[in-house]
């Protein structure tokens, strides 16, 4: 198949949504830090052969690119497509990302079922739309603290731990419960 994109810039200046003509992920999302965590997938450990590069996120038809800011953008972009041309055709999108969403929702307490629903129609619709997520990693019933962990272009956005996490944390007191608070895994709640 010929390969067809276009680029869209993020709200982080140091990623870059890729959005091509065909899948890359048919069920769900994943992240990769590095080449090292992408078992199954060729297509992004070819990606980390590029230096500069930090995170890889495929969601869909979408990869996006977080690199660490020593590469332009427009000699990165062309690195990208040139290793994204030479392994489409070979790369399934099929591939096992790990426990199946459902199976992993289905073994969720019901107040995580709850937030994991609340989120889905509210905050990771515009996560999505600027190239990245959030996993929540766990709810504490006690001290009401929710545990997330950014995906894609939102783990190293800035506005990920200031205006992003507002907006989890007051939709989440509105529909949820007014005390949760909310913190990110490597961040001081």
């Amino acid at each position: 198949m010929d390969l067809k994109y276009f680029t869209q810039p993020t709200p982080n200046p140091n990623a870059v949504k890729f959005i091509l003509n065909l899948d890359v992920i048919t069920k769900g999302r994943v992240s990769y830090s590095n080449a090292e965590d992408c078992h199954n997938n060729e297509l992004a450990a070819t990606l980390f052969s590029i230096a500069c590069i930090t995170q890889v996120h495929f969601f869909e038809n979408v990869i996006t690119v977080t690199q660490n800011g020593d590469m332009y953008w427009e000699e990165l972009e062309d690195a990208v497509i040139a290793l994204l041309q030479d392994g489409i055709d070979k790369h399934d999108p099929e591939f096992q990302v790990g426990e199946d969403e459902e199976e992993r929702r289905a073994k969720l307490s019901p107040e995580v079922r709850q937030i994991e629903d609340i989120l889905d129609r509210t905050v990771r619709p515009s996560l999505q739309g600027d190239g990245g997520d959030l996993m929540v990693m766990g709810y504490d019933l006690g001290s009401k603290i929710l545990k997330v962990m950014y995906e894609g272009a939102c783990n190293s956005c800035a506005s990920s731990t200031t205006g992003t996490l507002m907006a989890i944390k007051s939709t989440l007191q509105a529909e949820f419960d007014p005390d949760i608070e909310v913190a990110v895994i490597g961040e001081e709640l």
